[in-house]
């Protein structure tokens, strides 16, 4: 009866009998059936029997229920027959490999414990790698193929030593010439990956055998040795560039595997080689390929050489057209792989992105889970850039925000928080709010990051945003789901000035019952920032009070430095900040006790002026400081080594060029890291990163002399992209000196250029004389350097071409370790660069002004220079461009849109060198479909700077 209901606890009741678990005691029913011969009288009577029953099916109940808890535990749980194998029983049992008679199975069964060990992290020493790796070449005379394939995989695994490695060739090198293709294909692999790793110049002697293979008509073989190519590419790429007859012999096969990595080969082949790249690429796409897999690849290299190309007007549009064509394959994977390309190009437009966006539409409706999670993936990317394009498909997003996969459905829901209208807010707002339950934290993050998007692009919904951000705030989470809404809305603080007291009070009742130390620390900051320019400040102050009595020492420290900046900037309110401080000068912490004593003294001696380092206490604590830390740090350091009676002044301050390449470094990796979550574009942020860099320069102990930066130009090539040595210039002006900033790059893999520098030809440029230089020390391969030329003016504002070399010592590099030899003394070598263009524009800083008319009318016409010309554009808009990039000036009252394609009137402004304001009114018409005619009118207080600004367009 109760296996009839039980089933599955049948062979676990079995097992406990046989185990000598459950006695004959425990079953007095089945005993009784067992023993018929037993009087009546010595049985047990029928209360009895059934008391027994029922404990009996009891106990049952018990184990079954037991049973059942423990194979749902054991299924959560990852199982392996080998979870507690010892390497030294493997090790032991190894020896069996050295029989007489070898027995198939059992070598099978070592094999597998020997690569199980291998992939769990566990290392085997030189001498016990030596005992196995010929212990298993001996099993190579068992003729059974599942042993010989798993011999193949442990040789490939152990990776023997450069001495075992000539064995290694003598003994596959045989199987490589066998008639049997299993053996051919495999020992073709494991060759090739051995040789990888050890010794690359054996390729030599087996280079034969490889490339007959790459033409064998199995596509098995074929197949392995265009793999064994492309890893051996990466260490001997010298042999593996001449197969390049046979590997395009290979990418005409029939078999799909074969032709995939025939392309990924011969791409690997000419990667170097730009113009051979766009050739096979646009070859290709004129004969399609059989393999769907080698289509998505070719799309890819397309994709690649579009990218390649400087602006959208030289994009190949053949190579276009063939993404577009790729949109009607019969493989969902390449009409994937075609619209992503597409939809991922730079500068594409709405009518390039319109086919792709259709098909993608069309894979939201597929049964198929992979196709619509890919297509809402894509989608939630794209709008990102290009929201009008994605509107189309809301409709059948909202279908999927109910999917059963809920990474779909949390797609669906961030994209359609991207591209909905502000009248749609409220109620996407709802659906999210029943949502957000049902979902990890992973996904409830990437929600948040898509309100955010939200707010900022309509403010006027900020109340309702910020009202659901800190409901979700006080439900459980983990730390960075957390840490998400908090930085959601500190960006909205920050960039909406409605939201900002709002959000100061979210996040102060948020700091009462936080638990993560650094969450608290940071909207402790913030308060100190913000609080203070309230309207109401005092009410924060019990907040930070709080932290200082309830929280950690870390928290604690950070209250008082918050409390301090309300004493800083608000004088009613220091005497009362003061007692508060003072109350922290007993803390147990040492931080706490030293932060007190600080501001303490700084808040009382604030009436009197007293500042330190140079700085007084707003600049000091409120501001950013204007050199790293690290200068800082190393500037005290010098300072303490050797006191002097001059105070301690943070304008003495220089910067290292190697903390300079560092902060750099640091600025960059922190801003690949934030891309996801930026709020600023990506070029607004790399501008404010560069002219925080470029005010560094002249903290320089080379270029302390310069002063004060006045502008910076763009960055301008002087090389081409993908050559041997990539080179930019930009140019910073001084009041008196021209810094030259050179951005290098080395491309090369076989090359390290040490002691780099950049001889500049200032012949045919009077005005300017070379002063100093600071050469580039070491250009490893794919290491950015700098190096810096500085020039010094000596008559006027010096324009023109500029001639550059970049000299250098080479020294060899092994590819495999990446450094060259100890005593390798390099030769010297140059360069020769493009030619550096000096403009007007270089001298000219971007300033706007409010009411441009006002000031073109304050300004006079006593300074003022008209100029005529006709320039050679086909339309007002790429003119309008062209001359403002070429004045250097800032577009005023939003004039560079022009609302005619015949006329236009652009307002510029600027400031040129020495600080005279400049304004310029620019007329433009069409005359022709070639030209456009120019009127510039240029308004000055000094009328030569007026004509040299006109003159300089022609």
């Amino acid at each position: 009866f109760f296996f009839h209901f039980y089933p599955n606890t049948a062979p676990a009741v079995l097992r406990s009998v046989a185990a000598g678990s459950a006695s004959a005691d425990a079953f007095p029913l089945v005993t009784a059936q067992r023993q018929p011969d037993i009087p009546r009288a010595m049985t047990t009577s029928a209360s009895e029997m059934a008391n027994q029953g029922a404990q009996w099916l009891q106990g049952m109940k018990d184990a079954a229920m037991s049973m059942t808890s423990r194979e749902k535990k054991d299924e959560d749980e990852a199982y392996s027959p080998y979870q507690s194998l010892q390497k030294s029983v493997v090790l032991q049992e190894c020896r069996c490999f050295n029989d007489r008679e070898i027995n198939p199975r059992r070598c099978i069964t070592i094999l597998t414990k020997i690569l199980w060990l291998l992939s769990q992290g566990e290392k085997l020493t030189q001498l016990e790698t030596t005992d196995v790796f010929f212990g298993v070449t001996k099993l190579l005379q068992a003729k059974d193929q599942q042993l010989r394939r798993l011999i193949y995989l442990v040789m490939k695994e152990l990776k023997p030593s450069p001495e075992e490695v000539i064995i290694v060739c003598a003994t596959l090198t045989k199987d490589m010439n066998s008639k049997m293709d299993l053996y051919r294909a495999n020992a073709i692999r494991v060759l090739g990956a051995i040789i990888a790793a050890t010794d690359p110049t054996m390729l030599a002697q087996i280079e034969r055998h490889l490339k007959q293979a790459l033409v064998d008509k199995n596509c098995f073989v074929a197949a392995s040795a265009l793999v064994a190519g492309i890893h051996l590419m990466h260490v001997n790429g010298e042999v593996v560039r001449r197969w390049v007859n046979e590997v395009q012999t290979a990418l005409s096969s029939e078999n799909t595997s074969v032709q995939y990595h025939a392309l990924a080969l011969l791409h690997q082949i000419k990667r170097q080689d730009r113009l051979a790249v766009s050739k096979v690429v646009a070859s290709l796409t004129r004969t399609p390929l059989k393999s769907a897999l080698a289509q998505c690849l070719l799309i890819r290299f397309a994709k690649k050489v579009i990218e390649e190309e400087p602006s959208a007007e030289s994009r190949d549009r053949a190579l276009f057209d063939f993404l577009e064509a790729s949109l009607r394959h019969k493989s969902d994977m390449v009409i994937y792989e075609a619209a992503t390309a597409i939809c991922s190009l730079p500068n594409v437009t709405q009518r390039e992105l319109s086919p792709s966006v259709t098909v993608l539409q069309l894979f939201l409706c597929s049964p198929k889970p992979a196709c619509r999670f890919s297509a809402v993936r894509t989608l939630n990317k794209l709008a990102m850039a290009h929201p009008l394009a994605v509107t189309p498909c809301n409709m059948d997003m909202e279908g999927l925000i109910n999917d059963s996969n809920r990474s779909i459905a949390t797609l669906a829901i961030t994209t359609l928080l991207k591209t909905g209208s502000e009248s749609g807010v409220e109620r996407l707002m709802k659906q999210i709010t029943s949502f957000m339950s049902e979902i990890a934290d992973d996904f409830k993050i990437v929600v948040v990051d898509a309100i955010r998007a939200m707010c900022l692009k309509f403010p006027q919904k900020h109340r309702l945003l910020m009202t659901f951000l800190s409901n979700v705030l006080r439900e459980e989470g983990g730390f960075a789901y957390k840490k998400a809404i908090v930085d959601t809305l500190l960006s909205i603080i920050g960039r909406v000035s409605e939201a900002k007291e709002a959000g100061l009070s979210h996040l102060c009742e948020f700091i009462e019952d936080c638990e993560f130390t650094l969450l608290s620390t940071q909207i402790l900051h913030l308060l100190g920032i913000e609080g203070p320019t309230t309207a109401e400040p005092s009410k924060y102050i019990r907040f930070i009070y709080n932290r200082v009595v309830l929280e950690n020492a870390t928290v604690r420290a950070s209250a008082v430095s918050a409390l301090a900046k309300f004493g800083i900037v608000i004088d009613s309110l220091r005497p009362s900040i003061i007692v508060l401080l003072q109350r922290c000068i007993y803390d147990n912490d040492d931080e706490v006790r030293d932060r007190a004593i600080f501001f303490v003294a700084m808040l009382k001696g604030l009436e009197s002026g007293v500042g330190i380092g140079g700085m007084s206490a707003k600049q000091l604590i409120l501001e950013p400081l204007p050199v790293p830390l690290a200068a800082i740090e190393a500037h005290c350091r010098n300072y303490i080594a050797a006191p002097s009676e001059q105070p301690l002044s943070i304008h003495q301050v220089t910067v290292d060029p190697e903390l300079l390449q560092k902060e750099r470094k640091a600025a960059m990796a922190a801003a690949k890291s934030q891309d996801a979550i930026a709020d600023q574009p990506a070029a607004g942020k790399s501008d404010v990163f560069a002219d925080s860099e470029a005010d560094l320069l002249s903290r320089m102990p080379q270029f302390v002399h310069l002063g004060a930066r006045f502008t910076s130009s763009k960055r301008s090539a002087l090389s081409e992209s993908g050559i041997e040595y990539e080179v930019s210039c930009i140019k910073h002006v001084y009041a008196a000196h021209v810094l030259l900033q050179f951005n290098l790059n080395n491309t090369l893999e076989d090359q390290l250029l040490e002691k780099v520098t950049m001889a500049v030809d200032l012949s045919a440029v009077p005005g300017l004389v070379a002063e100093s230089e600071l050469a580039c020390a070491s250009l490893p391969f794919g290491t950015p350097g700098v190096a810096y030329t500085c020039l010094r003016r000596t008559d006027g504002v010096p324009v023109g071409s500029l001639p550059c070399t970049l000299k250098f010592v080479v020294k060899d590099v092994d590819p495999a370790s990446g450094l060259p030899d100890d005593d390798d003394q390099g030769y010297d070598d140059e360069y020769k660069l493009e030619d550096l263009e000096i403009a007007a524009a270089d001298f000219m800083r971007r300033v706007a002004v409010v009411d441009f008319r006002t000031a073109w009318e304050t300004m006079g016409n006593g300074g003022e220079v008209v100029e005529t010309f006709s320039l050679s554009y086909s339309s007002i808009k790429a003119a309008m461009d062209a001359l403002v990039e070429f004045l250097g000036m800032q577009v005023c009252e939003n004039s560079g849109q022009p609302a005619e394609s015949s006329r236009a009137t652009v307002t510029l402004s600027g400031v040129f060198l020495g600080g005279m304001q400049v304004f310029a009114i620019v007329n433009l018409r069409t005359d022709s479909p070639t030209h456009v005619g120019m009127r510039l009118t240029v308004r000055s207080a000094d009328v030569g700077i007026s004509q040299f600004v006109a003159a300089s367009v022609a």
